[in-house]
């Protein structure tokens, strides 16, 4: 019994404990207004707390402003937005005063709470776990990100810069044991040039789960909008492997003797300056990738490591202090470097400052409209005029001399307002036409033009030289001159004109970049293989198996396809367009606008005053309807022959096929040839036979919407060779409808051989081969 009293005192302490935290937590006002800190009403809407935050976050960041109570107000900052945002909260406080986190404690009641237990003596290490993240180290608050912020900031932001991304929690065990390596590894890589984030599972719920993150705690790299989970242990040698690993491989390249000139001279071919970074480390640091990395849009970099044999030539070359790393920038001169720093410790700032003041070449060359954007500005006020020199010209050793002197002279010259550039002509015709208006005395040779940007729409307003650029003395003195006068009278450019964007001369082919997206995404899906969880592997194993369904689908809809077909054993080609005819005549002398419903019967519809309109005026664009022309007499042979021709092209959707009837249209039929009297000779309409001609057989081609047509005329009798679009003998049917006989039995060889190759005009039909007859309007088909 003596052990049970003993813990009376500490059962009863912790009793009076649980008794007092409710009252506690009642009595504890609630000092913290999300409203007040973001400066918002509480009737404003989610965009204006948007917009207020985003001031507010910019404004008292602890990287941009120093004063020392910058990090806390950030801290309040973010946390009266995360409540503002979400819509239950904001509404729990405004009910209650509360965010509505009834699993913990305002940050109040907390303080109260423990001076409450400290009194007691009472330490949260007892459980070797802290109830929340308050007593933990706060260096992580910085790095927070939110769902919208990860959105529109982060994932662009990666495409500059590498970023190493933590996933943790309140109640996580591990967290704890990676937190002194994650500190000291977030603070090593965010000095070096990387991205540091750290997402809060409790909170950002929503951005955790868009990350793939299902446990915490979970690390993951971001690069170029790509996830990249980290699967090692966590220890500093691995983190800084993994966001080494992020980077492509071929950011640097290392220089010797044998490949420096080769490297150098390749700002002709990249447009390009080129970097060399000299120092005594064997591999490339990782300042030095990750500074590749971020620029490497602008500048090309390379590697020496002068502790190597075979880079004697090239440290004695620039007269290289070995023990002193040296960081050299070349552009149109490879024999002499345009800027060089030197520093015992090379800091990101540093290399920042030095690489962003050398990032176009003297003459850089206009290779697309981003480029263009850069380097010749829009003006936004008369002080901040931003005028470029281009100097048009040609590719090869023609234009040579041209493009030295004018380098020369830009060297020379340079100043903040002026920018020089160059174009090739043949490169960027569209361009060089709007500037030169094609002007003859400019043909083949170089000329130079001064203009200013008026507006992101490519308005412009500019001046050219009168004469072509030679680049002689005389040249030299007339272009200095004008940018003189072009200091004091901004109206010395009184040319305008809009130029159209230029085109990217530089960007990859489709097939390299569906080859490289090809190779990233086989790349995710080894990773995921190996290292996801099945949750993860959902979506690629529900494609799997989407495809083999599919597959063995087809493939199994076919077998019983074929059997079936085997069983049938269909006729012949010809007999079975035949009877399909043959069906579809006795169809047509019941109802003659009726239409088969069998499949795959060519479908024929008699033209009459009912259906012209939905039928041929109003088609719709694309479709055509092939119309045969006949008699009562030939009906039935012609449409068998009809059906037999076409039957081919009845697969496609947008031709259909009708018949119009001699006897009852010949004037519409009449005043539509018209139109083709110089494709063919077709009588005059006014001679003694006008009603006895014999037009059976002729097939027209109506596009309605278009208002054209195409013929096709009978196969002349005798002629095997086929002439398409050929008249019949007309002297042996001229005048056969005249007397009431036709010049053969309806079913006679002599009538169907009217229609011979018509198959063949059809596929020059749907070629486009044919000549069109184009018409002022459809006559009306009474």
């Amino acid at each position: 019994m003596e052990p049970g009293r003993a813990m009376e005192p500490g059962r009863a302490g912790c009793l009076l404990l649980l008794l007092l935290l409710p009252a506690l937590a009642a009595a504890a006002p609630g000092d913290f207004d999300p409203y007040r800190v973001l400066g918002v009403g509480r009737s404003s809407s989610q965009a204006d707390i948007k917009k207020a935050y985003k001031r507010l976050a910019r404004e008292w960041h602890p990287d941009k402003n120093k004063d020392p109570g910058a990090e806390d107000k950030f801290i309040q900052i973010s946390k009266a937005y995360e409540i503002l945002s979400n819509e239950e909260k904001r509404a729990n406080f405004d009910r209650y005063g509360d965010a509505g986190e009834s699993q913990g404690f305002s940050q109040q009641q907390h303080r109260q709470f423990h001076r409450f237990h400290d009194g007691f003596y009472f330490d949260e290490s007892f459980f070797h776990f802290p109830f929340n993240s308050e007593r933990r180290d706060t260096s992580d608050e910085k790095y927070l990100l939110h769902f919208s912020h990860y959105i529109n900031e982060i994932v662009p932001d990666s495409f500059k810069k590498p970023y190493l991304i933590k996933i943790t929690s309140d109640w996580c065990f591990s967290c704890i044991h990676i937190e002194p390596v994650w500190k000291e590894v977030a603070q090593e890589l965010e000095a070096l040039g990387a991205g540091i984030g750290v997402v809060h599972a409790g909170y950002e719920r929503r951005l955790a789960h868009h990350l793939g993150a299902h446990s915490t705690p979970t690390l993951l790299g971001l690069i170029n909008g790509k996830i990249t989970f980290f699967h090692n242990a966590v220890v500093r040698e691995n983190l800084r492997q993994f966001v080494e690993n992020l980077l492509p491989g071929n950011l640097v390249e290392k220089i010797t003797d044998k490949n420096y000139i080769r490297f150098l001279s390749d700002w002709r071919k990249d447009n390009k300056p080129h970097v060399l970074l000299f120092d005594h480390m064997p591999v490339v640091p990782l300042l030095y990738k990750l500074t590749a990395f971020a620029y490497r849009d602008y500048l090309s970099f390379g590697y020496v490591y002068v502790g190597l044999r075979g880079t004697e030539e090239l440290s004695s070359q620039y007269n290289i202090n070995v023990y002193t790393p040296t960081m050299m920038i070349f552009k149109e001169h490879i024999d002499r470097p345009a800027d060089v720093v030197q520093a015992r410790e090379m800091k990101k700032q540093l290399i920042d400052d030095f690489l962003s003041q050398n990032k176009f070449l003297m003459v850089a060359r206009l290779t697309s409209q981003r480029l263009f954007q850069e380097l010749c500005p829009v003006k936004k006020s008369h002080r901040q005029r931003k005028h470029c020199v281009v100097l048009l010209t040609g590719e090869g050793e023609k234009f040579a001399e041209a493009y030295e002197a004018f380098l020369t002279f830009a060297v020379a010259n340079t100043k903040d307002t002026l920018k020089f550039v160059h174009v090739y002509s043949d490169r960027q015709p569209e361009f060089a036409d709007a500037l030169l208006m094609d002007e003859e005395k400019y043909h083949g040779r170089s000329a130079v033009v001064i203009l200013e940007r008026r507006n992101n729409a490519g308005k412009i307003a500019y001046k050219a030289l009168e004469e072509a650029w030679q680049g002689s003395k005389e040249d030299n003195f007339i272009l200095l001159d004008l940018l003189d006068q072009l200091r004091t009278d901004p109206g010395l450019l009184s040319s305008e004109t809009v130029v159209a964007d230029l085109n990217d001369e530089l960007a990859p082919m489709f097939l390299i970049r569906w080859f490289y997206s090809t190779l990233d995404y086989i790349s995710d899906c080894w990773d995921s293989l190996f290292h996801s969880n099945w949750r993860e592997m959902m979506p690629l194993l529900s494609l799997l198996f989407s495809a083999l369904f599919i597959l063995f689908g087809t493939v199994i809809v076919q077998a019983f396809s074929d059997s079936s077909d085997t069983r049938d054993t269909p006729p012949s080609g010809k007999e079975e367009a035949t009877a399909k005819t043959e069906k579809n005549d006795a169809s047509f002398n019941k109802e003659s606008n009726s239409r088969i419903p069998k499949k795959g019967f060519v479908e024929v519809t008699e033209l009459t005053d009912i259906n012209y309109t939905s039928n041929l005026v109003r088609l719709r664009p694309g479709h055509m309807n092939v119309v045969l022309i006949l008699s009562n007499s030939t009906k039935t042979p012609l449409l068998q022959k009809f059906a037999l021709e076409v039957y081919t092209f009845t697969g496609s959707s947008s031709l259909h096929f009708s018949f119009l009837s001699l006897d009852k249209h010949r004037e519409w039929l009449e005043y539509l040839l018209e139109f083709a009297q110089d494709a063919a000779p077709i009588p005059n309409q006014y001679d003694k036979h006008f009603l006895e001609r014999d037009y059976t057989g002729y097939v027209l081609a109506l596009n309605g919407h278009k208002k054209y047509f195409c013929l096709f005329k009978p196969h002349r009798s005798g002629d095997e060779g086929g002439t398409l679009g050929s008249c019949e003998d007309y002297n042996a049917l001229q005048h056969a409808e005249a007397r009431g006989k036709s010049s053969c039995s309806p079913g006679s060889r002599s009538i169907k051989n009217k229609l011979h190759k018509l198959s063949f005009w059809m596929e020059r039909l749907l070629e486009g081969s044919l000549q069109r007859f184009y018409i002022p309007s459809w006559p009306t088909l009474d």
